[in-house]
């Protein structure tokens, strides 16, 4: 299903994928609703659960290759001793589709804009035709775009099946763009939520809620207090001077100033207890997305230096045989010399 996903990814890095990013953060500032508390657990327990992380796992992991595909097509020389001749030939045949696509695409733009252009000439027989040439062209897309897909899934399956390239290429982030990196973190954020979502069990849920709801209500009843106490000084300020005398009016007012106060008082005890715990939270998430942070850069890192080792084991073991088979040939040299002396003899 991930696969289905990113085989319509294109050759060429589109913006829209920031449109991913810009949702997230609207959604993000537009809520006011708090933060639920951190989940009691730290590691998923259930199959289903690894199942589901494992799936975005792998997504982002073919994201990250498919976004660098580009890549690999502007500096094909460096990149087919790192991939293979299989890899580079699929990302040849790739490149040369999404080419065609692009050029199909950008005929029919200007094709339709000479159109637009003509509009007065819409009855005339010679316009007919080139609309209906145009049509038919569209048409011819969706085969293409078809390829292209297929292309893809290819070039994802050799990279999958050569995870020795695929790690090579993963380390080559420089040639992403900006918004496929943006893409890529904005599915790495999903992770994070959704990995906080899986830690979460139904009775936390069910308590954090009714945490946040016992706060609004509170809260709301604290407010329609205010609201009540200070419409009540509001009307007993406009009646005073019909009013039981201006003394006793003073008492009152101070004594629901007061209460007023109180109530106030409270309410920031509310307020700060509920910051303190979203900075808590906060801090927590940011201390675990930095953790995995750093596992994925040790890992990267382990990685390369295991390729750095291989290729020097493999250097070595060719020099080994290089030098066995000089020696070899010095000494048949040397027994050939010996042969002709005796005969001379």
């Amino acid at each position: 299903m991930a696969l289905d996903v990113l085989a319509v990814a294109p050759l060429y890095q589109d913006p829209d994928v920031n449109r991913v990013r810009l949702i997230a953060q609207t959604t993000k500032n537009s809520t006011t609703r708090p933060k639920p508390l951190p989940p009691t657990e730290t590691k998923l327990t259930t199959i289903e659960t690894k199942r589901i992380m494992s799936v975005l796992d792998e997504t982002i992991h073919k994201v990250e290759l498919v976004t660098l595909l580009s890549y690999v097509a502007s500096s094909s020389k460096n990149s087919e001793g790192m991939l293979g001749e299989d890899i580079m030939k699929a990302v040849r045949e790739h490149q040369d589709l999404c080419q065609i696509l692009l050029d199909r695409v950008s005929y029919l733009q200007e094709e339709e804009r000479q159109l637009q252009e003509e509009e007065e000439f819409e009855d005339e027989p010679w316009f007919q035709d080139r609309v209906l040439s145009i049509e038919v062209q569209k048409s011819h897309l969706p085969p293409l775009m078809q390829q292209i897909k297929g292309s893809t899934k290819n070039i994802v399956r050799l990279l999958l099946g050569n995870p020795q390239a695929a790690s090579l290429l993963q380390v080559q982030t420089l040639g992403r763009s900006a918004e496929a990196q943006s893409f890529i973190d904005s599915l790495v954020e999903l992770r994070g939520f959704l990995f906080e979502k899986l830690l979460t069990s139904p009775m936390e849920a069910r308590d954090k809620t009714q945490f946040i709801q016992d706060i609004t209500r509170r809260n709301q009843r604290n407010q329609e207090i205010i609201d009540t106490l200070e419409n009540e000084l509001a009307a007993c300020v406009r009646n005073r001077d019909a009013e039981d005398e201006y003394e006793e009016l003073d008492v009152i007012h101070k004594e629901e100033k007061l209460q007023l106060e109180e109530l106030k008082r409270r309410h920031d005890v509310l307020v700060e207890e509920f910051s303190q715990i979203q900075a808590e939270q906060e801090i927590k998430a940011k201390k675990r997305l930095e953790a995995e942070q750093e596992m994925v850069h040790m890992v990267r890192a382990a990685m390369l230096i295991q390729a750095l080792w291989r290729g020097y084991l493999v250097r070595s073991m060719l020099r080994s045989k290089k030098r066995k088979r000089s020696k070899s040939r010095v000494k048949k040299g040397k027994g050939k010399g010996k042969g002709k002396g005796k005969g001379k003899k």
